[in-house]
């Protein structure tokens, strides 16, 4: 019997093209909360959806732990909670009255309750904490515990149905007085299990900042708002090596929305990392304009192997028009200095944002041939409550105002093209990029025959195959670009800020 039982509602079997791709991760944020928990005193456990079969193994833990309170804590450094899919909202609605029925006090926190609060009250929900959740779920439980005096309602980051709010506490500045995550919760082996059988490795998740002081206008920021708090270099190292003491991951995923901003941080950490011989290749999110000089050799000693950007559009107006603060050249000056000293880069594309016309999205197909990202990752634009962007199509939008899963691709405004354009583009752009790769990968080995591989024989395969596609693809995509809805005003760029 377990006081507190912590759960999430993302569930990867829920979502087809992540259960696919089958590279799962525990729900960090959570593991944070838990942790913290524990540390003021708390008896928690964990039910771990992101393995689970469905809703009824929520029950099940329910059933088996007895809890006093239920708390639905969304991981806020999964990217795909913070999308807020509406497969994900409705097994969140099955876990609050499932909580209810074993007469559980239901405690939410994440994205969506933050935007949505009505909806998880009519579903049960006895309270939602705000912003970021450590501190007030604690004061929360305090109050509800008798552990101090207070109304819980009235503790600051909590909503409640008598007592609605908006307002968050203050967030915590001093991140490395946190305890680490608490991953002795979670089934370590079968998530090592899942990744060697499907990938060979085995990965983890670590996080050193919170938050993103930058201004995408088409970026929620629900949990966090425009702040932006680091750890040090010495305890992110220090958790490191913590890792691979303890689990000897074989990759390490930093999901920081944004890694290493503070000047000179990327360094320190890299001799930190040396010093204590805590090298594990990993992956991490920058910002092109962030990768300057001295900053790919200083990942590469701390063990990059790849570095995802948002390169978004290969557009200037496009980009200038999200706010998103770069440059078209700063996206191939950071591809080339990090192939330079052998780290691969990934691209995140965006298309379909308001403005956006083909010329524009031929310029980020030839800013992709050109750059030769090792890895690329595609989306459309995706209106979020609380932002500019959002604010701006939020008239367009219908009854449809959340993808179902992350393959959904649906726009749900009125964009330059029809809808199945935007779907046609997307296995244009993989079509194309994946033959490349494939034949970058086979010709050197023709050259030298004695090199050849199984390999080498899969991606000279798939060399027709991506070709055929994409000239079907391609086709398609030209008879779709002219294709106009009869009620189809194109929206215009959105004006710089400032």
């Amino acid at each position: 019997m377990s006081e507190v039982l912590f759960g999430q509602s993302y569930y990867l079997r829920f979502d087809p093209k992540e259960w696919a791709t089958m590279m799962p991760y525990p729900p960090l944020g959570t593991l944070y909360a838990a942790s913290y928990l524990r540390a003021q005193g708390y008896d928690v456990a964990l039910f771990d959806s992101m393995l689970a079969e469905s809703e009824d193994e929520w029950t099940a833990a329910l059933d088996a732990h007895r809890p006093r309170f239920a708390v639905i804590y969304e991981d806020s450094f999964n990217y795909l909670s913070k999308m807020c899919l509406t497969r994900m909202r409705e097994a969140a609605f099955r876990m609050i009255p499932a909580a209810k029925a074993r007469g559980c006090y239901v405690i939410i926190s994440g994205s969506d309750a933050t935007d949505h609060q009505e909806k998880y009250f009519a579903a049960g929900a006895d309270a939602i904490v705000l912003g970021e959740g450590e501190k007030t779920l604690a004061e929360l439980l305090d109050c509800l515990t008798g552990r101090q005096e207070g109304d819980p309602a009235a503790v600051v980051g909590v909503s409640t149905p008598a007592a609605p709010s908006h307002t968050k506490r203050d967030f915590i500045r001093a991140l490395d007085d946190l305890p680490f995550p608490a991953w002795d919760l979670v089934d370590i082996a079968k998530y090592k299990a899942i990744w060697h059988e499907h990938h060979g490795y085995y990965s983890m998740n670590l996080v050193t900042t919170r938050g993103c002081p930058f201004h995408c206008n088409w970026c929620a920021k629900p949990i966090y708002g425009q702040r932006y708090n680091v750890r040090s270099p010495e305890s992110v190292a220090a958790e490191v090596r913590w890792l691979k003491d303890n689990f000897a991951p074989d990759h390490i995923w930093f999901a920081d929305d944004i890694f290493g901003l503070k000047p000179n941080w990327i360094p320190k950490f890299a001799d930190e990392i040396e010093r204590l011989d805590a090298q594990i290749p990993f992956k991490c999110l920058l910002r092109v304009d962030l990768i300057k000089e001295g900053v790919p050799e200083a990942l590469k000693r701390a063990g990059c192997d790849i570095v995802w950007v948002g390169a978004e559009s290969g557009a200037q107006k496009v980009l200038d028009a999200m706010d998103k603060g770069t440059k078209v050249e700063q996206i191939y000056a950071a591809a080339r200095n990090l192939h330079w000293v052998g780290i691969r880069i990934g691209f995140f594309l965006q298309f379909g944002y308001p403005g956006e016309v083909r010329a524009d999205i031929d310029k980020t197909l030839q800013m992709v041939r050109d750059c030769n990202p090792d890895d690329i990752g595609i989306s459309v634009s995706y209106p979020l409550p609380g932002t500019r962007f959002y604010d701006r199509v939020q008239a367009q939008l219908g009854a449809k105002r959340n993808w179902v899963n992350s393959q959904d691709l649906d726009m749900m405004f009125q964009g330059a093209y029809v809808p199945e354009f935007y779907r046609t583009l997307y296995s244009v752009v993989h079509h194309e990029f994946r033959m490349r790769k494939a034949r970058d990968r086979a010709v050197p080995a023709l050259r030298r025959p004695w090199t050849l591989r199984p390999t080498h024989a899969r991606a000279l395969a798939a060399i027709p195959r991506h070709w055929v596609g994409l000239q079907v693809r391609r086709a398609q995509l030209n008879r779709l670009e002219r294709v106009k809805r009869p009620d189809d005003p194109v929206i215009p760029l959105m004006p710089v800020s400032g």
